[in-house]
């Protein structure tokens, strides 16, 4: 039986210092009320926001009686992600019906989708994203956009969402946002005083069923000792740069293949890396192939990696951000430095 409540696109939470969610824009609420059969594509590479916030919103469209997929162009790396990788489903232009409707979550570009961007670059889109936009949404009939970059997580506003279409969480739906919530919070250590919101969120989730002790253990837990010994190498290595502003380490591709992606903790290798006095920003480039590396970014405050990461294409938040570049270690590594240089010695 679906719980229902009095639509409304007019939702609000106070933080102490006026700040507001913003309300959902009503072409999104039409956007879903009038489609039957919907693809819930999200950004490669997923993390537990993402993932998240697919799945709520899958669930939240098949209670209201539509047709409801999610996929990703993966690969699912993190190892908390293993358990709902299964729910995600291969798609093709062939197998997609007429009248099919997309919504893009966590990323506000269809290039940021990876693979899938030639299969749904056509359909109608929707965008729900709590990133700056870096690029235009996709350019089709109908782009609804809703995006809050205020918000350190998209889950927020898929629950926002779900009230506005008239429904309450189910206790699944909640422990997913929740999980998503804790992900891109850090367990709510990035926020700050400004942020009586998300906390206030996060109550609710917790009122309907959200466990946070099971969500920490699901997304800290489950590690292989070969991911300790692997951070344990990185952090051997790590550089100091610009007088210990800037910490910079990296990963072989050699142990990428002797401890493969079970070994690979970007979370807690930057919790450490924090923690050490004078640090501003943080590098880790991971080498995937011979040619090719990604590059994981942190800041603790003032620098925004958001920016650095977006001109080389990639994204993410002020203070946590990624990209991908091609190049050996010694390269990505010199073009990092440059990179930041423009802002030490500035």
């Amino acid at each position: 039986m679906i719980k229902k409540k009095k639509p409304s696109s007019e939702v609000k939470l106070g933080d102490g210092s006026g700040t507001e969610i913003k309300k959902v824009p009503e072409e999104l609420i039409q956007f879903i009320k009038t489609g039957a059969k919907f693809i819930i594509a999200g950004h490669k590479e997923p993390d537990g926001d993402c993932v998240g916030s697919q799945l709520v919103l899958r669930s939240a469209l098949l209670r209201l009686g539509k047709e409801a997929v999610v996929c990703s162009a993966g690969p699912f790396k993190r190892t908390e992600l293993r358990n709902y990788a299964g729910q995600f489903v291969e798609i093709s232009k062939e197998e997609i019906k007429p009248g099919t409707k997309v919504i893009i979550v966590d990323c506000s570009s269809m290039e940021r989708t990876g693979s899938l961007k030639e299969i749904l670059e056509n359909y109608p889109c929707a965008v729900i994203d709590h990133h700056a936009a870096v690029t235009h949404p996709p350019s089709t009939p109908q782009a609804p956009v809703y995006i809050d970059e205020n918000l350190p997580s998209s889950t927020l506003l898929i629950e926002k969402l779900i009230t506005a279409l008239g429904l309450e969480l189910t206790s699944e739906e909640a422990a997913l946002l929740l999980f998503g919530l804790c992900t891109d919070t850090g367990f709510f250590r990035h926020l700050t005083e400004k942020n009586a919101v998300v906390f206030e969120a996060a109550a609710k989730m917790v009122r309907l069923g959200a466990n946070p002790k099971k969500t920490f253990l699901e997304i800290t837990g489950g590690k292989s000792l070969n991911s300790r010994i692997l951070m344990g190498n990185i952090l051997s290595r790590t550089e100091a740069h610009f007088d210990g502003k800037l910490l910079l380490s990296y990963e072989t591709l050699e142990e990428s293949d002797t401890y493969g992606f079970d070994g690979r903790d970007s979370d807690s290798l930057n919790q450490i890396l924090q923690t050490v006095k004078g640090v501003e920003a943080i590098i880790i480039i991971r080498q995937e192939c011979a040619d090719n590396c990604t590059v994981s970014l942190r800041s603790l405050d003032k620098i925004d990696v958001s920016k650095i990461a977006a001109s080389f294409g990639g994204g993410g938040h002020k203070n946590a951000s990624g990209l991908t570049l091609q190049g050996t270690i010694s390269s990505v590594k010199q073009i990092m430095l440059n990179s930041f240089s423009n802002i030490f010695n500035n």
